[in-house]
């Protein structure tokens, strides 16, 4: 079975909705918009997204497999992923008012931080697991897999861009320090939020 038009198509819809759709990097982007604009929040849309093809290639190539095998280390990983995301509602929470962003008081997330988030996003893992079993042929495979990465990563950019896009807007709203605190842990309170299926595994 070959990567057909109607398989891509299928692929697209299903690429489009996990990208667009509310999850950590989403959330991350929105406050971002609000605490430092879309220009500055660029290099953290790119590094989601990159990291996200090269972990898409990965687990085509492999690296799912090993996590079958040695299910420990995929534990591992994901508390590592639970761990770090704490950090960031915790940096989200703290952040300044949107005066001292623009002085550049604080920063926003690196392109190579937001990459290397990718590795402990637990809905970035469910989305490349997705794609890889659900949506990759056998027959040619390792073409396939580059495909359905390039092409979810074409799907993701745009995607991800409208979180940003929409924090930008709401800046002018957000100005009043006030409101902005209210944002900005509501915001950090939704990425603990994230982790609700990850505490429900742990303890059922």
């Amino acid at each position: 079975m070959t990567l057909s038009l109607d398989l891509l198509l299928g692929f697209a819809l299903f690429a489009l909705v996990t990208s667009i759709t509310p999850g950590p990097n989403n959330t991350m982007l929105l406050a971002s918009g609000v605490n430092f604009g879309f220009h500055r929040t660029i290099p953290h849309m790119l590094g989601i997204t990159c990291g996200f093809f090269v972990l898409v290639v990965a687990v085509g190539f492999g690296l799912g497999a090993v996590f079958q095998t040695y299910p420990l280390l995929y534990t591992v990983l994901r508390y590592v992923g639970a761990a770090y995301l704490l950090y960031l509602a915790w940096k989200i929470a703290h952040s300044g008012p949107v005066s001292d962003a623009e002085r550049g008081d604080a920063k926003p997330i690196s392109y190579l931080g937001a990459a290397a988030f990718q590795w402990v996003n637990p809905k970035a893992w469910i989305m490349a697991i997705g794609a890889i079993s659900t949506y990759t042929p056998m027959q040619g495979y390792f073409t396939n897999v580059i495909v359905i990465a390039a092409v979810f990563a074409l799907i993701n950019l745009p995607s991800v861009s409208v979180w940003a896009a929409c924090g930008t807007l709401l800046r002018n709203v957000l100005k009043d320090r006030r409101w902005l605190r209210l944002f900005n842990w509501g915001m950090a309170t939704l990425l603990v939020i994230s982790l609700y299926p990850l505490l429900l595994e742990s303890f059922s």
